[in-house]
């Protein structure tokens, strides 16, 4: 039975998500494996469950806390793509290059900083 040209389409689009999942799960992993930082603010995020659970937090505070965890995640995978990127655009030391490299770190810095922010509005009543 031949098929019609809109499942032809639904399984190339389908075939397509299934690969853009693949890169994207290989990314995380590049990024746990390869990056220190990376493996440094999962085991702070690990350390943050681990008191939510002991302190009993509020689906509210989880909430704030899940998307604080995964924003300093997130902004350290974008940190380490321009980083890369960067490296490979050029060999020698470029004023521009380095400011990109420092913006993206900054950028980490402050959701970082924000996650702290959170991090402290939460369990710093739960301990008095």
């Amino acid at each position: 039975m031949l098929m019609d040209s809109k499942d032809r389409v639904k399984a190339t689009s389908n075939r397509r998500f299934r690969k853009s999942f693949i890169h994207a799960v290989t990314g995380v992993k590049t990024a746990i494996l390869e990056e220190r930082h990376m493996r440094v603010h999962i085991t702070a995020g690990m350390i943050v469950i681990i008191c939510g659970v002991f302190f009993k937090v509020t689906k509210i505070e989880w909430l704030f806390l899940i998307f604080s965890i995964f924003n300093v995640l997130t902004f350290e995978m974008i940190n380490t793509a321009i980083e890369r990127a960067v490296d490979v655009a050029t060999e020698d030391f470029h004023p521009y290059a380095k400011k990109a490299k420092d913006v993206a770190a900054g950028a980490v810095l402050l959701a970082s900083i924000c996650s702290a922010v959170v991090g402290l509005f939460i369990f710093i009543p739960k301990l008095f």
